[in-house]
């Protein structure tokens, strides 16, 4: 199995092969991550695990993408929303986390 970071790689490399790595590019890239989100919800109402596992990859690859469009690296922006969430305190109410307001 290949790290998350080979992947990170690959993606990369794949997207820049095929030429979409342009920063004119992000506006349709957000499109892509939005319907690669609703077919993984579609597929959660469904519970289809094939098809629940590879629209989360194809989430995670359309948001890859997006990032380094932007110039972003992808673990810079998993670190930061990481850093904004961790000490955050609040409950779980109807499956949904809800932040205390401070």
């Amino acid at each position: 199995m290949k790290t998350f970071d080979e992947l990170i790689e690959n993606i990369t490399q794949w997207a820049d092969d095929k030429g979409i790595l342009s920063q004119e590019n992000a506006p349709k890239q957000s499109m892509k991550v939005v319907e690669e989100l609703g077919e993984t919800m579609g597929a959660i109402l469904k519970s289809k695990d094939e098809e629940i596992k590879d629209g989360l990859g194809d989430t995670f690859v359309t948001l890859i993408i997006l990032s380094k469009q932007l110039g972003y690296e992808p673990s810079e922006c998993l670190e930061a929303a990481w850093n904004e969430i961790k000490d955050r305190k609040g409950k779980t109410q109807n499956g949904i986390f809800v932040k205390e307001e401070n």
